[in-house]
Parts: C-alpha cells; structure tokens; sequence
C-alpha cells in the first residue's frame, strides 16, 4: 500500500513537470478536493492519502504552480523589455550609435532632384535627414526612389539612391 502512494506521487510529480506552462496559466485555489470531482479525486487513488499526505500534496502542488507562474512572469517581462529596447533602438537609430551596422533601406517620399548640401530627405518611415557634404548630383528626376542610408565611422551616415553610384554624407534630424 506504501509503495503503491510513493508510485502514484512519483507519477504527479512527473505529470505537474511536464504540465507546468499550463498550470501557470491556470489559477490554481484551494486543494486537490475542490479542484477535482469526487470521482477524478478517487479515479487518481488521492482517496487513500492520509490528511496530512493530502495537505502535504496540496502545499506541494501550489508551490510548484506559484515557481511556474513567476518563470512564465518572468519570462514575459523580459520578452517585453526587449521588444521595447528594439522598438527604441530602430525609432532612435541614426540619432545614436547602437553598434549596428546594418543599412536603412526605405524611399524618399516625393520627387528627388539630386544632391546639395543642406537638402533635406524625408523617408517613408517618417526619418528626415539633412544632407551635410558638398556633393552635389543633378540627376534626372525620380518619384518615390528607393534609398539606402549606411553607417560608416564615428557616427557616419551615407545616402546612396538605387540607381545611382553616387552616395552623399547625412545626419539624422528628425
């Protein structure tokens, strides 16, 4: 009869491991006998536990449910630190260096005339540039170009229009 508690205690330990994620969803009150109907309770063989087996069993339960639920916690505010972190880095970029060197590829909005300093490029993800160089381009006209703006050093930026080999220095403005 002892070995036969051990066994079943041993088999809800396993099955509340592997359940856990779900029972961390679940709100978990009271004991096993208001969370079970009388013949899932009897059908599990819990019947046979002493009071104190029982109350142990129940403390047991509700202290695993309460360590899941603070990892899934956890878990989901550092999820969103770090979608918030992303989020500020590509509205910030350009503005600070975030040691990424990956280009920003958008299109200008509206008609692009060519380069000249002080010239000021609006992108379709609402990023506004100003052009700082002396490089000048009088290229034909194009509507809605596509453009790449790569890092280069110390806080760098260049803008290069598809099509053209021609790439001009930029600082972020808005």
């Amino acid at each position: 009869m002892r070995f036969s508690r051990l066994r079943l205690l041993a088999c809800a330990a396993v099955l509340l491991g592997l359940a856990g994620p779900a029972l961390a969803q679940r709100v978990v009150g009271g004991d096993l006998q208001q969370q079970m109907s009388p013949a899932e309770f009897k059908a599990a063989g819990l019947d046979k536990l002493s009071p104190a087996e029982l109350a142990a069993l129940n403390g047991w339960l509700q202290g695993k449910v309460a360590a899941v639920t603070a990892d899934v916690r956890e878990q989901a505010r550092e999820e969103a630190r770090e979608e918030g972190r992303q989020e500020v880095i590509k509205k910030n970029r350009g503005f600070f260096d975030f040691g990424s060197k990956e280009p920003i590829v958008s299109t200008l909005q509206g008609e692009f005339r060519g380069f000249g300093k002080g010239r000021r490029y609006v992108l379709a993800n609402q990023q506004e540039w100003e052009q700082t160089d002396d490089a000048t381009l009088s290229a034909g006209r194009r509507t809605d170009p596509e453009v790449t703006i790569t890092p280069g050093l110390m806080g760098s930026w260049y803008l290069q229009v598809k099509g053209i080999n021609t790439h001009t220095k930029v600082r972020r403005v808005k």
